[in-house]
C-alpha cells in the first residue's frame, strides 16, 4: 500500500500543483462547455495559495493530488480538485478533502462548497459518498455543500445551556438531535438551554424513568420531544416509542441516541459531551455535528459567549 502524505501548499509547491492539474484535467473527456482549469498557471495558483491555501498530496515524494482553496466569509470553497490518472482508485482524493475538513474546521468554518460538473457522474457519486449535498444548481454545475463540525471548550452548565439556547434558534420543527457522552457529562443540561430557547412549557429533566417527554411550545413554534434511550435495547425499541407520529411536528433530543436514534431521521445534529477526567472541574468538550442536506447550506453557529 503507497504512503500518502498530504501538505499544506506553500510557494515552493505551485510547480507541482500546476502540473497535477493539468494532468488531471486533459485526461477528463471534453465537456461543454469546458473546464477553466487548463488555464492555470504558476502565477495563478501562486496566487491563489498566497490569498487562501491548498493541499498538495505526495507519494513517495512525487505529486499525485492537489486542491486550491478560496475562503468566503465562514465557507472554504474547494477548487480544482485533481488527482494525477495514474493515482486514481488509491485514496487520493478521498485524503485531500478529509484533510481540507480538518483545515475548515480548524479555521472555524461552518461549511465546505466546491462545484462538480452533471455530466461527470463517478465525479457526482464521490461527493455523494462523502456526504456532500447538492444544494443548488446553475446550468452544468452542482453546487455541493457539507456542514462542518463545532468543537468548542465549555468552562460551566451555565455556558452549555447558553449554547444549546444558541441553537435553538437555528432549529425548526422536523430536525433531529442526537445527544451522547459520558454520564453526567450535561446532556440533560444541554436540554435544558433548548428548552429555554424554544419557549417550551414545563422544566426539563432526565426522562429516564418515564422514557419520553413532550414539551409543548408557549409561543406558537415546535414542542420539544425529549427521549432518553439509556435503558433502550437498539432501534427496534426506540420505535416502539412511535416518534414518527410526532417527528414532523416537534424538535426531538435523544439522549444516549448514538448508535440507536440516527435511522429516524437522514438529517440530523449529532451532539457529543465529554468531560475531563478531574470530576471537580466543569468543563466539557462539546462537539456538534450537523448530518444531511437539512444543515448543508447553512451549518451550525454557535460559540461561547464572553461574560462582561
Amino acid at each position: 500500500m503507497t504512503d500518502l502524505h498530504v501538505v499544506d501548499a506553500t510557494a515552493e509547491h505551485v510547480d507541482d500543483i500546476v502540473t497535477v492539474i493539468h494532468h488531471a484535467f486533459s485526461a477528463r473527456r471534453v465537456l461543454d462547455p469546458p473546464s477553466t482549469a487548463l488555464s492555470e498557471n504558476a502565477t495563478t495558483v501562486a496566487a491563489a495559495v498566497a490569498e487562501h491555501g491548498g493541499l498538495l498530496v505526495l507519494s513517495d515524494g512525487a505529486p499525485v493530488g492537489a486542491m486550491l482553496f478560496e475562503q468566503t466569509g465562514d465557507v472554504l470553497n474547494l477548487r480544482r480538485v485533481s488527482v494525477d490518472p495514474r493515482s486514481q482508485a488509491r485514496g487520493v482524493a478521498s485524503a485531500m478533502v478529509g484533510c481540507a475538513e480538518e483545515v475548515a474546521v480548524r479555521r472555524g468554518l461552518s461549511r465546505v462548497n466546491l462545484i462538480a460538473r452533471v455530466e461527470l457522474p463517478d465525479t457526482v457519486e464521490f461527493w455523494r459518498r462523502r456526504g456532500y449535498s447538492v444544494v443548488d444548481q446553475q446550468a452544468h454545475n452542482l453546487i455541493y455543500a457539507k456542514a462542518l463540525p463545532v468543537e468548542l471548550t465549555v468552562p460551566t452548565a451555565e455556558d452549555m445551556q447558553a449554547i444549546a439556547e444558541q441553537l435553538a434558534g437555528q432549529l425548526r420543527a422536523g430536525d433531529l438531535l442526537v445527544l451522547s457522552g459520558d454520564l453526567g457529562a450535561g446532556k440533560t443540561t444541554f436540554t435544558q438551554g433548548l428548552g429555554v430557547g424554544l419557549k417550551v412549557r414545563g422544566a426539563v429533566t432526565s426522562p429516564t424513568f418515564v422514557i419520553s417527554r413532550v414539551h409543548p411550545s408557549l409561543s406558537g413554534g415546535p414542542a420539544l420531544v425529549h427521549v432518553d434511550a439509556y435503558r433502550l435495547g437498539g432501534f427496534a425499541e426506540l420505535d416502539d416509542l412511535d416518534l414518527d407520529a410526532s417527528l414532523e411536528d416537534a424538535v426531538t433530543v435523544v439522549e444516549w441516541g448514538h448508535g440507536i436514534a440516527e435511522p429516524l431521521a437522514q438529517d440530523r445534529i449529532e451532539i457529543v459531551i465529554t468531560r475531563g477526567d478531574d470530576d471537580t472541574d466543569e468543563t466539557r468538550a462539546l462537539r456538534i455535528t450537523p448530518v444531511g442536506s437539512r444543515w448543508a447550506a447553512s451549518g451550525v453557529r454557535v460559540s461561547v459567549l464572553e461574560k462582561n
